[in-house]
């Protein structure tokens, strides 16, 4: 059997979105139900070394400030 995967969300990641509450609610219940069914994979794209490399920088400048 294999381990049931959990979707997490760093602090702060959605400190950016540009939307009401209910729509974050919304978004974040979609994604929730594309990881239950399998399509979150179908639609994602892989992030390069150099992309994933700014995206912990952000994210360490982030908790830095905090």
């Amino acid at each position: 059997m294999t381990e049931k995967l959990k979707l997490e969300f760093a602090p702060g990641c959605f400190d950016d979105f540009d939307g009401t509450q209910e729509e974050l609610q919304e978004l974040i219940a979609q994604l929730h139900a594309m990881l239950e069914d399998g399509t979150l994979f179908e639609h994602s794209e892989p992030v390069s070394e150099e992309e994933s490399k700014a995206i912990q920088r952000k994210i360490a400048d982030r908790s830095s400030r905090q």
